[in-house]
C-alpha cells in the first residue's frame, strides 16, 4: 500500500514543478523550505483523510465523505470537477511529459512536433487502459516496477547531486547565496509557490480512493502514511538539493526539462538516462491515475451522481471498464485541445479547495456524530492548523491571481444545474429514461459489465458504537 502511495504521488510533478516553486519562491533556499513545509502539510492532510478513510469505509476519496457529511449537491460539486478537470487534465499533463521526454532525444535540437506528442501520449493512455481494464493484478504490478525504476532514476539524480557537493560545488546551497533574492517574494507570491509544490505532492490520498480494496485499511492506512509521506518529501528535498549543485537558479529557470539540462551538464554520454528516467516516472503516474479516477467515477455512479453503467464491472475480471474507458476518454479529449499546462493552477487551487472542504467535513462530523466509533481519531490540532494553512494559501492566491483561480471556482460551479437538471430531478420524460436503458444496455453487451453481486458498504453500514474507544495518531482530541 505504500509503495502503491509512493508511486501514485511521484509522477511528472517533481520534473515540472521546481521551476514554478523557485520562479514564485525568489530564492534556492525559500524554494528548498517550500518543499519540506508542502510535505509537512500533506503529511497533516494524510492523517486527516486516515480518520474519515476508516470512519466511512467507502471508496471514492473527498467525494464519498463529502456526500456522506454534507450532502449530494456538494458532494456532486467535488465530482463534477474531478472528472471533468483535475483527474482528465492531470493524467493529460503527466501523458505530455511522457511523450516529450521520450521524443526529446529524436529532436535534440528543437520541441517534440506537436502532432507526434498528442499521438505518443494517445497510444500510453490506451495501452494503460487496456491493462487496467485486463487485470487489477497487473495493473498493481506495473506500479512496483515503475516505483522501482522512478525511485533509482531520482537516486541517480541525488547521487551525482552529492556528488558535486562532496566536490565542493555547493556555492549556491551556502545561506548568504540560498537566501539571495532575485526580487522580494510578496505573500501571494509563496503561496502560488505552495500550489505548484502541491502539483507535485497531489496523489498523498490515493488510498482513499480505494479504500474497499486495501486490506486491514485501520492498520495499513497510517502505515502507509506514516512510511509514503516522509520518503516522497526527503526524495524531493534531495531532488531540489542536486538541481541547485548543478544549476544556478538562473539556468534552472531558463530550462524547459530541468532534468534533461542537469543530465547534460553532468552524466556527459550517459545523459540519455535522464530523458529515459523521466519517461519511466510518468508511466507509472499515468497507471495510478487511471487506477484511481476510475474507481473515483465507479463510486459517483454507486451514488447514483453519474450513469449506472459507470458502476459496472466486467463478469470475469472485475474491473470497472466502462469508468476506465469514461476517464480514458476524457483525457484524450483534453489532449487534442491542448494547452494543458495552462490548466495547471486550475487544478492545484481546485484540489486545495477539495481537500479543505472534506477536512471542514471531518470537523463537522466529529461534531454531529460524536458516539460513532472511529478506529483512527488524530488530535484536533492536525485539521485545526491544516485549515489555517488552506484558508490563508487560497485567499492569498485568489488575491495573487485572480482569473485563474476565480476560473477554477467557476468550472465547479457549472456543476450546479447539471446536478438538479440530472440528479435531483426525478420525474424526467419516459422517452429519456428508455433512452438511457437501452443505452446502457448496448453498452453492458460491448464490455461485458455487470453490477457486482453485492455492495459490501450495504451490508456494513456506518453505525454509532458509543461504548468503544479509539486509537488514536496524535493524541486524544
Amino acid at each position: 500500500d505504500a509503495l502503491l502511495c509512493v508511486c501514485n504521488i511521484i509522477g511528472s510533478g517533481i520534473f515540472i514543478s521546481p521551476k514554478g516553486v523557485l520562479e514564485h519562491s525568489g530564492s534556492v533556499g525559500l524554494a528548498l523550505i517550500v518543499w519540506v513545509l508542502g510535505g509537512c502539510i500533506a503529511a497533516l492532510g494524510s492523517l486527516c483523510y486516515a480518520e474519515l478513510g476508516v470512519t466511512i469505509p467507502k471508496s471514492g476519496g473527498d467525494y464519498s465523505y463529502v456526500t456522506e457529511i454534507f450532502g449530494g449537491l456538494v458532494g456532486f460539486l467535488l465530482l463534477w470537477s474531478a472528472v471533468l478537470i483535475m483527474y482528465p487534465t492531470t493524467l493529460a499533463v503527466i501523458a505530455l511529459t511522457f511523450s516529450n521526454y521520450v521524443l526529446q532525444p529524436v529532436f535534440p535540437d528543437c520541441l517534440p512536433p506537436y502532432m507526434a506528442t498528442r499521438l505518443l501520449s494517445t497510444v500510453c493512455l490506451l495501452f494503460l487502459t487496456w491493462v487496467n481494464c485486463s487485470s487489477v493484478r497487473l495493473a498493481t504490478r506495473i506500479q512496483d516496477v515503475f516505483t522501482v525504476g522512478k525511485l533509482a532514476a531520482l537516486g541517480l539524480i541525488i547521487v551525482v547531486g552529492l556528488v558535486q557537493i562532496c566536490k565542493g560545488n555547493y556555492e549556491g546551497l551556502t545561506p548568504q547565496v540560498a537566501f539571495e533574492f532575485s526580487r522580494t517574494p510578496s505573500v501571494g507570491q509563496v503561496a502560488l509557490a505552495f500550489l505548484q509544490a502541491s502539483f507535485a505532492f497531489s496523489g498523498w490520498n490515493f488510498l482513499n480512493y480505494v479504500t474497499e480494496e486495501v486490506v486491514e485499511p485501520r492498520r495499513n492506512l497510517p502505515r502507509a502514511i506514516y512510511i509514503s509521506i516522509p520518503l516522497v518529501t526527503f526524495v524531493y528535498t534531495l531532488t531540489n538539493i542536486a538541481y541547485f549543485s548543478a544549476m544556478s537558479p538562473e539556468e534552472l529557470l531558463s530550462s524547459n526539462a530541468v532534468a534533461v539540462t542537469f543530465g547534460e551538464k553532468l552524466l556527459g554520454m550517459f545523459s540519455v538516462i535522464m530523458p529515459i528516467s523521466v519517461a519511466l516516472s510518468t508511466f507509472g503516474g499515468i497507471n495510478g491515475y487511471l487506477f484511481t479516477s476510475s474507481r473515483l467515477c465507479f463510486s459517483g455512479a454507486r451514488e447514483g451522481h453519474l450513469p449506472s453503467l459507470l458502476a459496472m464491472i466486467h463478469f470475469k475480471n472485475c474491473t470497472p471498464i466502462p469508468a476506465l474507458l469514461c476517464c480514458c476518454t476524457a483525457t484524450i479529449v483534453i489532449l487534442c485541445i491542448g494547452e494543458t499546462h495552462n490548466l495547471i493552477n486550475y487544478v492545484s487551487f481546485i484540489n486545495y479547495l477539495s481537500y479543505g472542504v472534506t477536512i471542514a467535513g471531518l470537523l463537522y462530523y466529529r461534531w454531529k456524530k460524536p458516539k460513532l466509533y472511529r478506529p483512527i481519531k488524530v488530535n484536533l490540532l492536525v485539521p485545526v492548523s491544516y485549515l489555517l494553512f488552506w484558508a490563508l494559501l487560497l485567499g492569498f492566491s485568489l488575491y495573487s491571481e485572480p482569473v485563474v483561480c476565480g476560473v477554477g471556482l467557476v468550472i465547479m460551479l457549472t456543476g450546479v444545474p447539471v446536478y438538479f437538471l440530472g440528479v435531483h430531478w426525478k420525474t424526467k420524460p419516459k422517452c429519456i429514461y428508455d433512452f438511457i436503458e437501452s443505452a446502457t444496455y448496448v453498452a453492458q453487451r460491448l464490455c461485458f459489465v455487470v453490477f457486482p453481486q453485492f455492495d459490501p458498504i450495504e451490508i456494513s453500514p456506518i453505525e454509532e458504537w458509543p461504548n468503544k474507544s479509539s486509537d488514536t495518531l496524535s493524541g486524544n482530541s
